[in-house]
């Protein structure tokens, strides 16, 4: 059951882009946002309903405000990077929220960090960088041809704020009521703005894009759960290998479903990030010597 969590996880994670991109057949990225909230608190919400009999919300939790203003500043610039972008654009906040946490261990909470560590950090920002410069000249960057990076980056920052509040929580609230609380708050901060700078409807209305909208809301609700229930029961390195195979996949649904172009640069700046993400989270095993008498 372990092992069908882990992959329900990693394909409903590496199908953002693509769901992003047919949403925005529909409407604009501020509804897509509030949609991936809404529809994640309904389907989270009636689950935890159906399971516990009640739904235990604290919403009143200082850690609780900061990842729900994490996860929705995630969101927020994720759908506008990929709406304006490539569907395959968000492979970069996964390198970009290890970077930041591994800063936020260092300098918050003071934990010692190891080379290896760095090297690791290292290797995710020049991935980062190899990416969002994909051979395009200095001056087309200089001049806004880099924009879905910088918002690629802010959303990788918002999700890291995120885990960190998910990893000052988890030790007195369980994983559903703890993402349930987070995504009311989400979702009411997103809908601030949309009656001020959304568009709302900005295509036809069509089957394909509703559909998108209540699987990402799906994805929203369950993918933190079934990682969760995943890293419970199967090894660590299996999850780590599993949670890298996402960007992969991402690249791989876009160039299918999107035809989008994936350059050598793409691919050797992914290459060189999940070498640092595989460095971070996979245990080198030591050599021990053994002498036989």
């Amino acid at each position: 059951m372990g092992y069908i969590m882990l992959l329900l996880a990693t394909l409903a994670w590496s199908f953002v882009g693509v769901l992003v991109k047919t949403g925005a057949t529909m409407v604009d990225s501020a509804i897509i946002t509030f949609a991936r909230f809404f529809f994640g608190v309904v389907f989270l919400g009636l689950y935890l309903y159906i399971r516990n009999g009640k739904i235990n919300l604290r919403l009143g939790l200082k850690w609780i405000w900061i990842g729900a203003i994490g996860k929705a500043l995630n969101y927020i610039f994720e759908n506008i990077a990929i709406h304006i972008g490539y569907s395959y654009g968000n492979i970069l906040v996964q390198p970009v929220q290890t970077v930041v946490l591994l800063l936020a261990a260092a300098l918050l909470f003071k934990d010692k960090i190891t080379k290896r560590s760095w090297v690791a950090a290292v290797l995710c920002i020049i991935g980062v960088i190899i990416v969002g410069w994909n051979g395009v000249p200095l001056h087309e960057l200089l001049n806004g041809g880099g924009i879905t990076t910088i918002l690629f980056i802010l959303a990788g920052i918002g999700a890291a704020v995120h885990v960190l509040s998910q990893r000052m929580l988890i030790q007195t609230m369980d994983n559903g009521n703890m993402n349930v609380s987070i995504f009311i708050i989400s979702t009411c901060l997103v809908t601030l703005p949309i009656p001020f700078q959304s568009e709302g409807f900005v295509g036809p209305v069509t089957v394909w894009a509703w559909g998108a909208l209540l699987l990402l809301g799906l994805i929203t609700g369950f993918s933190f759960l079934w990682s969760a229930e995943a890293i419970k029961r199967v090894p660590f390195t299996i999850v780590a290998l599993a949670g890298n195979c996402t960007v992969l996949f991402t690249i791989l649904w876009s160039y299918l479903f999107f035809n989008d172009p994936i350059t050598i640069y793409v691919l050797a700046g992914t290459f060189v990030f999940v070498a640092g993400l595989l460095l971070l989270n996979i245990p080198m095993p030591r050599l021990k010597a053994r002498l036989n008498s």
